[in-house]
């Protein structure tokens, strides 16, 4: 049986290391699996930046979305942050991923979820998930040409946005968005990053290579 593991440290956020394994009986099948049900997976610095410029945001009581939520790693660092009356939603179009998010953070903390602190759903992260909108703070996976205006509608007055911006073959930015409370919008570049881009299931599927 072949095994591949990714372990994410959680440090002070978590307590504790959740892995997200796939596996097969040959290297064939282990390349299948990680197509079938691991589409791509964010380098865990750029997940502690994200929960940097976002910290002040993440406070005891907040709302957040989590845009391409896939392993529900950050989702379950977010949820950690805004404590037991907050709430954090993930939002990932391909079902294997949410499924297997699901069973990470079941096999890590299950009382994120028993305790409904944490969603994880299957959806089209471009429209943001308004069910539980307005969110506090929102963190995009994956390269948006343009900032989609549902995210932007959908974070309060005094929530930060941030999100990768540009195209597969072009320069992207990770850029952060805040919302005053009077709804003005401001817009920061922080860096130049590499991100999948920002599509539905069909689109990511049928474009990559791993």
């Amino acid at each position: 049986m072949l095994r591949l593991s990714v372990m994410f440290p959680m440090g002070m956020l978590l307590f504790r290391t959740m892995a997200w394994t796939s596996s097969g009986i040959s290297h064939s099948q282990l390349v299948e699996n990680l197509r079938s049900y691991q589409a791509t997976i964010s380098a865990p610095h750029m997940h502690a930046h994200a929960l940097e410029c976002l910290k002040d945001h993440l406070y005891e009581g907040a709302r957040a979305l989590d845009v391409g939520s896939g392993s529900g790693y950050l989702a379950a660092c977010m949820a950690r942050m805004v404590g037991p009356s907050g709430l954090v939603v993930g939002v990932d179009h391909i079902r294997q991923l949410v499924e297997q998010s699901i069973s990470n953070i079941r096999a890590d903390d299950p009382s994120l979820l028993a305790a409904d602190r944490l969603k994880l759903i299957v959806g089209d992260g471009r429209l943001g998930y308004e069910e539980d909108a307005p969110y506090d703070a929102i963190h995009v996976g994956a390269a948006a040409a343009i900032v989609p205006e549902e995210l932007l509608q959908q974070l309060k007055p005094g929530g930060r946005l941030v999100i990768p911006v540009g195209g597969r073959d072009s320069r992207q930015l990770l850029e952060q968005y805040d919302k005053a409370m009077d709804g003005n919008i401001t817009h920061t570049p922080l860096m130049e990053v590499i991100y999948v881009p920002l599509t539905d299931r069909e689109s990511q599927w049928s474009g990559r290579e791993l």
